[in-house]
């Protein structure tokens, strides 16, 4: 609903917080509580410039690949006859430091003939592999194990000429693909089936495996390396301790979470950089997995800070996801996490929260840890709200007191800690309202961000533009071949500038 003539656009943003919300509540004798209803609005906050921005969007893109640009193990490589190993396949000398792969091909079949595999084998002959057939016509998805192999999936494709045959998997989930001349389809997968034969979670069990394939009475050129993405979303600034985003080379850098092919679970980690005069320009520069429990696992959702000579490492388990088991994890490392491709050791962030937890930030101010996060009592359904914490210990994570827990929400998360002309605030989307809420780093609700809000959650990440005005980089809700794959695959990048 359109606000009436006379309100002005500085009202309707702060959201006439004053009279509209109840007051906050405090326990005599316990010091002050944490903000759940701010009960007035501080006449700085009247006068914030994050209040002047009114930003509108000027870009929208989907980064896709199937082989990380940048990270191809093979590439271009004109494949021959099967090499000789127990499975007719040819091996490449390597195999994927983690349990998000591809290997794709451009295939030129003989008229009516010809057949082509890709995927991962091993040299002892058990394989995951994608399989199609020119006299069949079927796409087949394969696992061979204790010397029998089992076809788990399968679906006759038409093809014509060359075409691209794809083989991913995010965690476990196998997937096939065809390219017919309009980009990538999947046409099968499968996780539940694929899990019951082989874990490739396991270290022990993955290292084993190289990147694979064969082809007969075919030309096979082909590309193997670390998954790419079906769309970024959860997108975070790699700042200073101090919030001031981390540069090389007049670049600035930030963690996305990369869409897989599949649930939560089959999404992944990654860095980025871009030129902050044009955001459009976007390089795949490191791509983050994490070790625990004796698994290899795409955490995703988080942050990297530069304190001093080490990175600190804020994400969230997604990587195993089942409802009721999702926190907050955390390490350190001198590892230049910018670059590469990087295994972490994470441990559990010790929040004050016993509930479900996610999208960590970190940023100190006035010698004070400040942390983002988001709780979450139930994920069924999903419920879930921001949470602001802070301590004066040199930890970020000891000894942390909740300053605000804004559990009036009930479908808002990407809390982002901003820093808009020397004030700083606490930012979240709130899914239910359609809007960005701001709060102050004392946990009042000060008002909302002047930008459209697209679909899904989006997060309101900002950053300045050197030539003058803000960023805001985000994304929004368009899911990748959902019939097929279900939801997980989202989304595009969003860019807005202040007009």
């Amino acid at each position: 609903m359109s606000p009436p003539p006379a309100v002005g656009r500085r009202a309707v943003l702060l959201g006439t917080v004053a009279g509209a919300l109840p007051a906050c509540t405090t326990d005599p004798g316990a010091g002050p509580a944490p903000s759940r209803s701010p009960s007035a609005v501080p006449t700085s906050a009247q006068e914030a410039a994050i209040f002047d921005l009114s930003l509108e969007i000027v870009d929208q893109h989907r980064p896709f690949a199937l082989v990380a640009p940048g990270f191809a193990a093979v590439e271009g490589y004109a494949a021959r006859p099967g090499s000789g190993s127990p499975s007719g396949l040819e091996l490449h000398d390597a195999g994927p430091p983690a349990p998000f792969a591809a290997v794709q091909a451009r295939v030129t079949p003989a008229e009516g003939a010809g057949s082509a595999a890709l995927g991962l084998a091993s040299a002892d002959g058990e394989h995951v592999l994608v399989r199609w057939s020119a006299g069949t016509g079927r796409v087949t998805l394969e696992v061979r194990t204790g010397g029998r192999s089992r076809v788990l999936r399968r679906r006759t494709v038409s093809t014509t000429g060359p075409f691209g045959l794809g083989f991913a998997v995010c965690e476990n989930q196998v997937t096939a693909l065809l390219d017919t001349g309009d980009g990538w389809q999947p046409v099968l997968t499968e996780r539940t089936k694929v899990a019951e034969l082989v874990d490739l979670r396991r270290e022990d069990v993955l290292g084993r495996y190289r990147y694979a394939w064969s082809g007969e009475d075919v030309g096979l050129e082909v590309d193997a390396g670390v998954f790419g993405m079906t769309g970024l979303r959860d997108p975070h600034l790699v700042q200073h301790a101090d919030g001031t985003p981390y540069e090389r080379d007049g670049r600035v850098y930030l963690t996305w979470t990369c869409a897989g092919l599949g649930f939560f679970q089959q999404a992944h980690w990654s860095v980025w950089s871009l030129d902050p005069a044009d955001p459009r320009d976007m390089r795949l520069e490191a791509q983050l997995f994490g070790r625990r429990d004796g698994l290899l696992l795409g955490d995703h959702a988080g942050q990297v800070v530069r304190d001093g000579d080490r990175w600190l490492v804020a994400t969230s388990s997604w990587g195993d996801f089942t409802p009721g088991s999702i926190h907050v994890l955390h390490c350190e490392t001198t590892d230049d996490l910018l670059t590469g491709v990087h295994v972490l050791d994470h441990e559990r962030t010790p929040l004050p929260t016993e509930q479900g937890s996610w999208d960590p930030g970190l940023t100190r101010v006035d010698g004070a840890w400040h942390v983002g996060y988001v709780e979450s009592p139930s994920q069924e359904p999903f419920d879930f709200h921001p949470v602001l914490a802070r301590t004066a210990a040199a930890t970020w994570h000891e000894d942390l007191e909740p300053v605000l827990v804004a559990d009036d929400l009930h479908q808002t998360e990407g809390p982002i800690i901003a820093t808009v002309e020397d004030a700083t605030w606490f930012l979240a989307s709130d899914g239910d309202a359609r809007h960005y809420p701001v709060f102050d780093l004392d946990g009042r609700r000060v008002g909302r961000l002047d930008a459209p809000y697209p679909t899904n959650i989006p997060h309101p990440q900002l950053l300045a533009d050197p030539a003058g005005g803000w960023w805001m980089i985000s994304f929004e809700g368009t899911q990748f071949a959902e019939p097929v794959m279900g939801y997980g695959g989202h989304g595009d990048v969003v860019l807005l500038h202040s007009r």
